[in-house]
C-alpha cells in the first residue's frame, strides 16, 4: 500500500546543503534496518542473507487477519456541531435592582416575590 505524499520535501541541511527526503527514503528502500528486527527500511522481513521471506503486504495482511477489532469496519460520517442558541433577553438587567432572590427546594432560584 503505497503512502500518498503530498509535495516534494526538501530540506536543508545546517551547511546549507539541500536534502531530498522522499529520494532518500526510496533509495535506502531495500536497506536492511539496523538492530535485530531483520526487517529492511520498507517493513518487509528478511530471511538469511538479507534474502526477503515476506514482503509487507502480506505482513500487513497476516496482521489484519489476526486482530479483527484493529480494522475499522465502517465509517462514521461527520456531524455539523450545532452552534449554542443565545436566548435574546427581553427586559435589560438593572445593576442597581433591589429584587431579591432565594433559592427554593430544587436549588433553583427565584424572586422573592414569588
Amino acid at each position: 500500500m503505497a503512502v500518498k505524499q503530498t509535495g516534494k520535501k526538501v530540506y536543508k541541511s545546517m551547511q546549507g546543503k539541500p536534502i531530498d527526503m522522499d529520494l532518500l527514503r526510496k533509495r535506502n528502500e531495500l536497506t536492511p534496518a539496523v538492530g535485530n528486527a531483520r526487517v529492511n527500511a520498507r517493513g518487509d522481513e528478511l530471511g538469511p542473507g538479507g534474502k526477503i521471506v515476506k514482503k509487507r503486504e502480506e505482513v500487513l495482511a497476516d496482521y489484519y487477519r489476526d486482530n479483527p477489532s484493529k480494522v475499522p469496519h465502517k465509517t462514521i460520517p461527520k456531524q455539523p456541531k450545532a452552534e449554542p442558541q443565545v436566548e435574546a433577553q427581553s427586559q435589560p438587567i438593572e445593576k442597581n435592582s433591589k429584587e431579591e432572590w432565594v433559592e427554593d427546594a430544587e436549588g433553583n432560584f427565584v424572586k422573592k416575590d414569588q
